[in-house]
C-alpha cells in the first residue's frame, strides 16, 4: 500500500464514489465531509492519486481498493502485531508478505532476511526506517546495509508501511527488493508494565506510558530490560537495555514529533557450526551436538542512540514535511567461521568494529493541482545522508587484537532528489511518474594501507511508472516499472590491493542498478476477503558486495529474479482473521558461466498462514504456520538447503479490564530445522586439511515463554 494512508480511506471513497458516478449517472457523494456534488468525483481522483495518511478503524490490513499504487504494497496496523508472538524483535517484519526473518549467530547481531529470491544477508536491498531514522548502514564493518533492529520495542509499532520492488520515487538506497518504514505510537491508550519469563532464562521487563504536559502535547515513554541463554550448550549471556522518549504535538494543521532512542546490547554467540561435527556428536573428547559452539569466546557489543524530529503541514490541496535526525552507533563483533582453516595454531576468529555517526535530513512539498484539466497531485523532495564511521577489520584470539586486515575512516554522503506526478486520466485510470537522481561522494582514509584510500562519485537517475486501472467489481489492476539501486561500501569503491594477499583489484562502482517490473491484481469481489497477486520481475547489473568477514569486495555476476506473490486477509465474522501468503521465486545468474547459474540461498518458496481469533470474550489466540522453502547452496544446485515448516501459538486472556495473561509457543511441534545453512570449506582443529561441508544454524527448539501484562 503506499506509504502513505491519507489515502486509504480517502481513495476507498474516492474510487467507489467515482465507479458509482460512472454506472448511475449520480452526483458522488464525497463521504469525507458528507456533501454531494459535481465536484466530488474529481476530488475523489485527487484524493486516491494523493500518497496522505488516513486512519483506518477497527483494520489490521489498510490494502483495500484505492488505496495503493501497487499490488505488493501495504500497511500493517499495530492491532495484528499484538495478536501473533515474535521470538526476536526483527521478526515483527514477518508481517510483511512474503519476507522471513531468521539469525545465524547471537540474537544482539543483526538478523538474516529473505525477500524475493534474495538473501538479503543482514538487510542489503531492503530499506528499514524506525520512527523516521533509517535503520540500515552502508560501509558497515560486518556488511553492506546492516540493518539491526534488536532496539526495536514490538509494542510501540503503530504501523508498518511497506513497498516491494523499485517503482517508488522517495525510496533510494537498499530499496530495490523492498522497504518498510515503521511508526512508533505518539500515545498509548494507558501506561502498562509487563513481565515476559520463559525457558533459557529468558526475561524482559517493559515499562510505557504517555501523559498529556500541555494542549496538544504528548509526551511518551518506554524502558526496556531483557536478557536471555536460550537453549545453547554455550549461555548466550544477551543483555539489552533499551529507551524511547518521544515528545509529539498537533495544532491546526501541523503536526510535529521529538524521538530519543537509546539501546545497548551485549551477547556471546553461538555461530553456525558444520554437519559434520553434528554427526560425528563428539568434539575434542567431549559430546557435541547442535546446539553447541566451537569457540566460546565469539560474540559481540553493541550500542545506537539517535535524536531526531519531524514536522508536517496538511493544508488540504498542499502538504509539506521536513526531518531530520542524528544519530551514534558502535559495533564490536567477534566471529569465527572457519575455526581453524587461516591460522592454526591461534584459530580464525577475527573482530569487526565499527564507530559512526550518522546525520540526515529530508524535506518533501506535495500540490494537488490540475494538468490539461485533469486532477493531479505533484510531489518533489530533497534528501540527504552524511555517515563518518571508523571501521576495521581485526584477527583476533579470544577476543585479544592479533593483527589488523584492513582500518579505515570512511566518509560516505548521498544526496538525492526525487519528484513525481499523479494524474487521474479518468475516473477507472491513474498513473504515477516519477523519478529521482542520487549522487554518492565516497572518501577513505586508510590507516592499515595507503594504498587504497582514495575518493570518488557516482550519480544515478532513476525513473518509475505506474498505471492503476479501476476499480471494477471492486478489483483493481497495477503495472508497475522502475530503476532502483544499492550502494556499494565505499572501501571497495577506492581499494586498489586485496588487503590480506595485497593482489592488486579493481574498484568497483558506488552504485549499482537494478530494474524491476510488476503486474498485479487486487480484489475485494468475495465480502469480507482482500486478496493480491502479483507478478514481479528484478534484475541487478551485478551483485557485487564488500565481504566484511574477509575485508575484500567479492565481484558476482549480474542476475535476474522473477516470481508470483499471493497474498490473502479474510475476515469472515469479525472476531476471526485468516490470512495466507505464498511466494514462489525463481532467481538465476544472467550470464554463462561453467560454475552454474544457480544464486546461493536464494529461497524459492515461502509461505505463512495463519488464523487469529480477537477478543472472543476474554480469550484472543493465534496460531501461525512457517515454511522457509530450499535453496541451492552453490551455482551449480548440487547442495541444497533443507525446506523447514514451523508453527507458532498465542493464547492470551484479559482478566479484568486492566490485567492480561499470555502464552507463547514458538516451534509448537519441536521441529528439528535450520535457521540457516551455507556451503563452504573449513577447518576445524586436529582437521589434516580444510573440507567443504554445509554449515547450520539450527532454529530453537520448541520454546515457551509467559507474560503478565498490567495496565494502569
Amino acid at each position: 500500500m503506499t506509504a502513505d494512508l491519507v489515502m486509504a480511506m480517502a481513495a476507498v471513497t474516492l474510487t467507489m464514489s467515482l465507479l458509482s458516478t460512472a454506472r448511475a449517472a449520480e452526483p458522488a457523494t464525497d463521504v469525507s465531509n458528507g456533501s454531494t456534488s459535481s465536484t466530488a468525483a474529481a476530488n475523489a481522483i485527487t484524493q486516491t492519486v494523493a500518497l496522505q495518511r488516513v486512519e483506518v478503524e477497527g483494520r489490521h490490513y489498510d490494502n483495500g481498493i484505492g488505496s495503493s499504487d501497487a499490488a505488493s504494497q501495504g500497511t500493517i496496523r499495530a492491532g495484528l502485531l499484538k495478536s501473533r508472538p515474535v521470538l526476536r524483535p526483527g521478526e515483527v517484519l514477518e508481517f510483511v508478505p512474503g519476507l522471513i526473518v531468521t539469525q545465524h549467530s547471537g540474537d544482539g547481531k543483526a538478523n538474516q532476511y529473505f525477500l524475493r529470491g534474495f538473501n538479503l544477508d543482514h538487510g542489503t536491498d531492503f530499506a528499514t526506517t524506525v520512527m523516521g531514522v533509517p535503520v540500515n548502514m552502508p560501509s558497515h564493518a560486518h556488511g553492506q546495509g546492516y540493518a539491526d533492529l534488536n532496539f526495536l520495542i514490538p509494542e510501540l509499532v503503530d504501523r508498518i508501511d511497506y513497498r516491494k520492488g523499485p517503482y517508488f520515487a522517495r525510496n533510494g538506497d537498499f530499496a530495490a527488493a523492498g522497504s518498510a518504514d515503521i511508526d512508533y505510537l505518539r500515545e498509548l491508550d494507558a501506561p502498562f508494565v509487563s513481565l515476559t519469563l520463559g525457558e533459557g532464562r529468558y526475561r524482559r521487563a517493559l515499562a510505557a506510558g504517555s501523559m498529556r504536559i500541555a494542549e496538544g502535547v504528548q509526551l511518551l515513554g518506554a524502558v526496556e530490560a531483557m536478557g536471555n541463554d536460550g537453549p545453547w550448550r554455550l549461555p548466550e549471556d544477551l543483555n539489552r537495555r533499551n529507551l524511547v522518549l518521544s515528545l509529539s504535538g498537533a495544532s491546526g494543521t501541523d503536526r510535529w514529533r521529538v524521538g530519543l532512542m537509546d539501546y545497548r546490547a551485549d551477547w556471546t554467540s553461538t555461530d553456525q557450526v558444520p554437519q559434520r561435527l553434528i554427526d560425528a556428536g563428539s568434539f575434542n573428547g567431549r559430546p557435541f551436538g547442535r546446539f553447541d559452539a566451537i569457540d566460546p569466546s565469539d560474540g559481540g557489543r553493541t550500542s545506537r542512540s539517535s535524536l531526531s524530529g519531524e514536522w508536517s503541514r496538511d493544508d488540504g490541496d498542499r502538504s509539506t514535511r521536513v526531518a531530520a535526525y542524528a544519530m551514534a552507533y558502535r559495533l564490536s563483533l567477534y566471529s569465527n567461521f572457519t575455526y581453524a582453516m587461516e591460522r592454526p595454531d591461534t584459530g580464525d576468529q577475527f573482530a569487526q568494529k565499527d564507530d559512526r555517526k550518522v546525520y540526515g535530513f529530508s524535506a518533501s512539498h506535495a500540490v494537488e493541482t490540475t494538468l490539461a484539466g485533469l486532477p493531479a497531485r505533484g510531489e518533489v523532495g530533497v534528501q540527504l545522508r552524511q555517515d563518518r564511521a571508523r571501521v576495521g577489520l581485526f584477527d583476533t584470539q579470544a577476543r585479544a587484537t592479533t593483527g589488523t586486515t584492513r582500518d579505515d575512516r570512511v566518509r560516505e554522503t548521498l544526496a538525492s532528489v526525487y519528484g513525481d506526478l499523479g494524474v487521474a486520466l479518468t475516473p477507472w485510470a491513474r498513473t504515477v511518474v516519477g523519478v529521482r537522481a542520487d549522487q554518492a561522494r565516497f572518501r577513505v582514509d586508510s590507516l592499515s594501507d595507503a594504498t587504497n584510500s582514495g575518493s570518488a562519485r557516482q550519480t544515478l537517475a532513476s525513473p518509475k511508472f505506474s498505471l492503476i486501472l479501476g476499480p471494477w467489481l471492486r478489483t483493481e489492476l497495477f503495472l508497475n516499472a522502475g530503476r532502483g539501486f544499492h550502494s556499494n561500501d565505499a572501501r571497495g569503491v577506492t581499494a586498489r590491493v586485496d588487503p590480506r594477499t595485497g593482489d592488486p583489484v579493481e574498484p568497483v562502482p558506488g552504485l549499482v542498478k537494478a530494474k524491476g517490473y510488476e503486474l498485479g491484481v487486487r480484489s475485494e469481489i468475495v465480502p469480507g476477503l482482500q486478496s493480491s497477486l502479483a507478478w514481479w520481475k528484478l534484475d541487478f547489473d551485478s551483485e557485487l558486495v564488500y565481504v566484511g568477514d574477509a575485508g575484500a569486495t567479492e565481484a558476482n555476476r549480474p542476475s535476474r529474479r522473477h516470481g508470483v506473490e499471493w497474498n490473502n486477509r479474510y475476515v469472515p465474522v469479525p472476531w476471526l482473521l485468516i490470512d495466507a501468503d505464498l511466494a514462489w521465486t525463481r532467481a538465476r545468474f544472467s550470464d554463462a558461466d561453467p560454475a552454474g547459474a544457480r544464486i546461493p540461498n536464494a529461497v524459492d518458496r515461502v509461505a505463512s498462514f495463519g488464523v487469529t481469533v480477537r477478543e472472543l470474550g476474554p480469550w484472543s489466540a493465534s496460531l501461525q504456520w512457517r515454511y522457509l522453502g530450499s535453496a541451492p547452496l552453490i551455482e551449480d544446485d548440487s547442495v541444497r538447503s533443507r525446506s523447514s515448516l514451523t508453527t507458532n501459538l498465542r493464547v492470551s486472556r484479559r482478566i479484568g479490564a486492566k490485567t492480561e495473561v499470555t502464552l507463547d509457543v514458538f516451534n509448537l511441534f519441536d521441529k528439528r530445522v535450520n535457521d540457516i545453512e551455507y556451503f563452504y570449506e573449513s577447518r576445524l582443529p586436529g582437521e589434516a586439511a580444510a573440507v567443504a561441508d554445509r554449515h547450520v544454524h539450527p532454529a530453537e527448539p520448541r520454546t515457551l515463554r509467559v507474560t503478565l501484562r498490567r495496565s494502569f
